[in-house]
């Protein structure tokens, strides 16, 4: 969040918050903070962030209860407990917004907490009355800053001076164009070098196309142009008259058109709002691209572990072929017409040898069967880890807890766990499949993991169900519940979409579907859970295409995920 997104911030929160009474604080992160106040309009939330990739102070929806909460957010509870806020200060063109606190308006100021939104250098502090640091985000060791160490106790002292000149309307064409030409270098440099609260953002809009051009080569008329930005934008901030503009590279809060509409939010009051929601958005995508990556770097530590076990096994399989030339050879001694004592004992030892190649051939076989059933556990979540980065039709917060779910299955299938720990993740709760409903009312279920694949096909699979799934590929298990009715071709189509989409061959036109009855399901001993056989069955086509246009149009009503 550069400078003129928190001015633009802090223009709508200044009618809404002041004066308002502090009521709760919680820490849903390490470095996230959620502050409700309640003002003659009623409750509102804002939420402080001093993350180094995403430091911001935005307004956002009321936030669900954290639980007993933070060290941080206790002290901050009990520091600021009905306490009214009376300011909200920003000078210059520093990212730092201090909340000023006193009993009630009109009294002294006996406590502030600071925001400072400085990339990896952002920190949350509360300073007591004499503005000493009595809590704080993040303690910064004189090891970590030689120039700002700040601790618990600690006189605040304010950050180091920017660099570069204060923006002013009131500087000269000349003038200005002079300041950026001593810096021979391309506008997105020159313009943040030369000038205070410019980010790289901001340079963007202010140059346009124009960003990557040295200063020494721009005319006469893109100097024109680019002043006329650069007086539009120091006219927002000057007049607090901000409008918030999304589009493909994000977003901006300024205007060189006074007349510009274009997709334009947060106009009426809400900007704050907005762009609490915008960042959520782009954290909640961020959040589980890390997780989905994270999840896949285990995968392949464990497909590479086990592809060896495999590849061990095959071959010690490959030198227990021997068995049968050891008993042939061994028969072919006894058979001598006067087998001597040596031979005889070299017969026996061949038989011995043959017996162990024997056994050890079914045992080999065993592991190999196995290795193989976690291999195809592994394809198998890569399939749902696709579909929840694909699943844009889906809340953000259910793919996320989705993807958690998957996270504690694979750690109890994949990873060796003590007695008492497996007993704990026995007790897990009821699993909960994706559910809607088909178009004659029939209820379709479909797992989103492998225990919602065995509880969906196995478990709570009755006489006259229906189960569909990607030939020959991993995906989703897909049932259509018609023992509660008949079935019509609609029913059918839809459940071989899903199956389709569903899967790791969503790419494709067509993918073919099997559907068999429930009834004709096995588990297969020894394998993962949603691991089954089938007999017979028919082959039918499913569009994934058309699974993704159906899913999206669904009505949040209709598309509910309930326990099975």
């Amino acid at each position: 969040m550069d400078l003129t997104t928190l001015r633009a911030v802090l223009s709508d929160l200044r009618p809404k918050l002041l004066p308002s009474r502090f009521e709760k604080a919680q820490q849903p992160d390490p470095a996230t903070l959620q502050l409700g106040f309640r003002s003659l309009q009623g409750m509102l939330w804002l939420e402080l962030s001093w993350q180094a990739d995403a430091p911001r102070l935005v307004q956002i929806p009321p936030a669900p209860r954290q639980g007993a909460g933070s060290t941080l957010s206790q002290q901050i509870q009990h520091s600021l407990r009905q306490m009214a806020l009376i300011e909200l200060v920003q000078t210059g063109f520093e990212r730092v917004v201090e909340f000023r606190m006193a009993p009630r308006p009109g009294d002294a100021v006996q406590r502030v907490l600071v925001l400072e939104l400085m990339g990896r250098h952002s920190n949350l502090l509360l300073l007591g009355e004499q503005r000493q640091v009595v809590a704080l985000g993040r303690q910064v060791r004189d090891h970590q800053s030689r120039v700002r160490p700040i601790g618990t106790g600690d006189a605040y002292l304010p950050p180091p001076p920017l660099q570069g000149q204060a923006p002013s309307s009131t500087e000269g064409f000349e003038r200005w164009r002079e300041r950026l030409r001593l810096l021979p270098l391309p506008l997105r440099k020159a313009l943040p070098q030369a000038y205070q609260g410019i980010s790289p953002p901001l340079a963007r809009q202010l140059a346009g196309e124009r960003l990557a051009t040295s200063v020494e080569q721009l005319e006469q008329s893109a100097w024109c142009e680019l002043h006329r930005h650069w007086q539009a934008w120091l006219a927002c901030l000057e007049t607090e008259q901000f409008r918030l503009f999304l589009d493909e590279e994000g977003y901006r809060v300024w205007s060189s058109h006074p007349d510009q509409s274009g997709d334009a939010e947060g106009n009426e009051g809400n900007l704050a709002l907005a762009l609490g929601h915008w960042y959520r958005a782009r954290i909640d995508q961020r959040d589980l691209q890390r997780a989905c990556d994270e999840l896949r770097q285990r995968l392949s530590r464990w497909r590479s572990k086990e592809d060896l076990a495999l590849e061990d096994q095959r071959r010690r399989l490959a030198a227990c072929a021997d068995s049968t030339d050891l008993q042939q050879q061994a028969d072919a001694l006894l058979c001598l017409p006067a087998p001597n004592r040596d031979e005889v004992d070299l017969a026996q030892k061949l038989y011995r040898r043959a017996r162990k190649l024997r056994r050890s051939s079914t045992v080999l076989e065993e592991r190999i069967l196995h290795h193989d059933s976690r291999l195809q556990l592994i394809n198998g979540s890569e399939a749902f880890i696709d579909d929840l980065q694909a699943a844009a039709w889906q809340p953000m917060a259910a793919r996320l807890e989705a993807l958690s779910d998957l996270r504690r299955e694979l750690d109890e299938l994949l990873n060796p766990v003590g007695r008492q720990e497996r007993k704990q993740r026995q007790q897990q709760g009821t699993p909960q499949p994706l559910e809607l409903t088909s178009p004659s009312g029939l209820l379709l279920q479909v797992g989103r993991n492998h225990r919602q694949n065995d509880w969906i096909s196995l478990r709570q699979a009755r006489s006259g169900d229906l189960w569909f799934h990607a030939q020959e590929c991993p995906g989703s298990h897909v049932v259509l519940k018609s023992s509660a009715g008949l079935a019509d071709d609609d029913d059918l189509q839809l459940a071989c979409d899903l199956a389709s989409y569903f899967s790791r061959a969503r790419g494709n036109v067509r993918v073919a579907i099997v559907m068999v009855p429930t009834d004709h399901l096995q588990r297969i001993a020894g394998a993962g859970p949603g691991t089954v056989r089938h007999s017979g069955g028919e082959v039918r086509w499913g569009d994934p295409l058309r699974a993704e246009t159906r899913l999206s149009s669904l009505e949040a009503s209709s598309l509910a995920i309930r326990k099975g």
